[in-house]
């Protein structure tokens, strides 16, 4: 097929599904986007419809299929990593799909995580022991639905569930699996012990699969709904973290991929599996011999979107920019203002689903400016927190790479270049994830030789390079800003026992 081969990567998002086409080349040739709906129906409940989301698949897929001139090679898949569906023998679902952003059940992970195990459990399935993690939610389940988690004859992710209607094939890869807490990582097997604790099976699970595994066609429906031959092979794929790293060309080791979008991460591929010894960091497969090692935050872009709406409602909707230009006008360190950024909770690297946001030195001096600064400089400061605990873990950092949402600010470029205290470099020019998962594809297809690629491919646009001065003031802050999680630890927690007596 040469370099007219073309590869569509398709990428199950929390916010949106993406399916992009790409060359051997790397050139983007077609996109489409969909966005998935969000149900909160409860305090802390994160749900979607799986079935809603399929339909977005089949949309996307459709839709760049009649917008390429020539024939698809394959699908390739990423996806949101820690989603749970049940489904019943038929593969209906029983549940919707409860993604990572949901904490109900935060009590039962802080019970798994203080357990003489708890650690030992991380370390060995290389998920943090949180309520995002699938385990988490499995032992929620067994308590406070028991008759449901009794039905339930497959538990599946929101990609697994995507793959068995399009192809009939019950599988998950190394990459999902290993962020669900039920996989051993050093194995490639599911964990006994951790299955015990989510009262389940192995036969109850997909069969574990390489990211690289190709399943050889769609079925008839798939197969009109998409506008595919029925032959086109599909591979498997992986989770959007590690993928995000071939996206920002960040795939030797060494070189750390922190992207900003409603979230925010910093993972780095290692050649071998493994967690810091306190547990810092989460440990997820790419390929067979690349693994991710990281933390993600909750809090990212949302910050930015809470100051519009809390503090400066008054710019109206869609102020991202102008809230820029205010919070440019504050000094850096924002006057010894703290912002602890946990609107959403938090996750790396203490992975806790107690905290909330807080601002720590507020003074009568301090201006809607001062609050805005300070929260854009918290969600770095939390990101330099998880830079510190990837170098916890034994892992050297010579570059950083950076993508997402929040690279388009000038002034929150600077402020990660100065908060890290060191250069980052900013790519441009790719879909992230999807060209992620589509260039695993063009591997697993023989199509290129590897995904090495990624790092010819992807431009690096700008190196923004620290203000000794201002890096300067973060590095005096930053142990500061550290200290206030274990600080308001017992008032985390006597706020969530007085939830009940204080929401609306």
């Amino acid at each position: 097929m040469g370099e007219s081969a073309v590869v569509v990567g398709v990428d199950i998002g929390t916010t949106s599904t993406k399916a992009v086409a790409y060359d051997t080349g790397g050139r983007q040739l077609a996109a489409h986007s969909i966005g998935n709906p969000l149900a909160e129906s409860h305090p802390g409940y994160a749900e979607q419809d799986p079935r809603v989301l399929f339909d977005a698949v089949v949309g996307a897929i459709r839709a760049v299929v009649d917008e390429l001139p020539g024939p698809v090679a394959g699908l390739s898949f990423s996806t949101a990593l820690h989603s749970l569906i049940g489904l019943d023998a038929d593969g209906t679902p029983l549940t919707p799909s409860i993604i990572w952003a949901d904490s109900r059940a935060s009590a039962q992970a802080e019970r798994l995580r203080a357990a003489p195990s708890g650690l030992a459990l991380h370390r060995r399935t290389g998920t943090p022991v949180h309520p995002m993690a699938p385990l988490s939610k499995l032992v929620w389940f067994a308590e406070q639905q028991p008759k449901l988690h009794e039905r339930v004859a497959h538990w599946v992710g929101i990609k697994e569930y995507v793959l068995l209607r399009l192809a009939d094939a019950l599988v998950t890869d190394h990459s999902v699996a290993s962020a669900t807490g039920l996989m051993n990582i050093h194995r490639l097997a599911w964990d006994a012990e951790a299955l015990g604790l989510g009262g389940i099976t192995a036969e109850q699970l997909p069969r574990l699969v390489p990211t690289t595994h190709v399943l050889p066609g769609l079925t008839a429906d798939a197969a009109r709904a998409t506008g595919l031959p029925a032959d086109t092979p599909i591979v498997v794929g992986a989770g959007d973290g590690p993928l995000a790293n071939l996206g920002l060309g960040a795939v030797h080791p060494g070189e750390v991929a922190c992207s900003i979008g409603t979230s925010g991460a910093m993972r780095v591929v290692v050649e071998r599996p493994g967690v810091d010894p306190l547990g810092g960091v989460f440990c997820y497969a790419l390929t067979e011999n690349r693994w991710v090692v990281g933390g993600a935050i909750n809090n990212g872009g949302i910050v930015l979107q809470w100051a519009g709406d809390a503090l400066a409602p008054d710019l109206g909707e869609h102020a991202e920019e102008r809230l820029l230009d205010l919070a440019a006008h504050a000094p850096v360190g924002s006057a010894g203002l703290l912002m602890l950024p946990y609107l959403l909770s938090e996750r790396a690297p203490h992975w806790s689903a107690l905290p909330r946001g807080a601002y720590v030195g507020l003074t009568h001096g301090h201006r809607r400016e001062h609050l805005v600064r300070a929260a854009l400089e918290g969600v770095c400061q939390q990101l330099a927190l998880v830079l510190a605990s990837v170098r916890a873990a034994g892992n050297e950092v010579g570059e950083v790479r950076a993508g997402g949402g929040f690279a388009r600010s000038r002034l929150w470029r600077q402020i990660l270049a100065d908060v890290l205290g060191m250069p980052v470099r900013f790519a441009t020019g790719h879909e992230g994830s999807s060209f992620g998962a589509a260039l695993l594809g063009l591997q697993a297809l023989g199509l290129i030789e590897s995904i090495d690629i990624a790092a010819d491919l992807v431009k690096v646009d700008e190196t923004v390079r620290p203000d000794p001065a201002s890096a300067a003031t973060y590095a005096a802050l930053l142990p500061l800003f550290s200290e206030l999680q274990d600080a308001l630890v017992p008032t985390y927690a006597s706020l969530r026992r007085l939830a009940p007596s204080v929401s609306d």
